[in-house]
């Protein structure tokens, strides 16, 4: 009976063998008749060298070095109106903006008083009155319980200056504009 089993399930085995006949008939079919079309591959124009000639100059990602020049301003003086000495020589602080000042101490000197003003650069520096200050030829006219008032000139956009008071206090700080 052992025997019958294994040929029976031989017998069944050998109907289950695939019929790829047709389909092997129907790929070299195929095969035959399909062209193969592989387009060419593109031709790239080439382009010119580029030279590179800005190596000299400063890196877009560092500070400009300071030249000293300041603000400029080239507006026709007008007679007879209030005129900054455009003429004197410039002062360490007027190279800073008055919101990059503030003001970190105040000491007195053979009667003399002075601010201790610091830079957002981090440099400090010693003024007292008659001294300059900021981008708009401040002259500083008092030094009183850590309070530092001095006088601005704008430009009217006329051709005139106009005067205007300001203080920097100990109390602010780099970045911050107090009038």
């Amino acid at each position: 009976m052992k025997h019958l089993k294994i040929v029976f399930a031989a017998a069944l085995l050998s109907g289950c063998e695939a019929k790829v006949d047709d389909l092997q008939v129907f790929i070299a079919e195929v095969k035959q008749t399909t062209t193969v079309n592989i387009e060419p591959y593109p031709e790239f124009e080439s382009k010119p060298t580029f030279i590179y000639s800005a190596d000299t100059l400063r890196s877009p990602f560092q500070r400009p070095r300071n030249t000293g020049a300041g603000v400029e301003i080239k507006v026709a003086a007008q007679p007879n109106c209030a005129q900054p000495d455009f003429n004197r020589s410039k002062q360490p602080l007027e190279k800073f903006g008055i919101d990059a000042l503030s003001i970190t101490g105040v000491f007195q000197s053979n009667g003399k008083k002075w601010a201790l003003i610091q830079s957002n650069t981090g440099s400090l520096y010693k003024a007292t009155i008659g001294d300059y200050l900021g981008l708009f030829f401040g002259k500083i006219d008092s030094i009183q319980n850590g309070t530092v008032s001095f006088t601005e000139m704008l430009p009217d956009g006329a051709g005139c200056w106009q005067k205007k008071q300001a203080t920097l206090t100990m109390i602010s700080k780099a970045g911050e504009n107090n009038v």
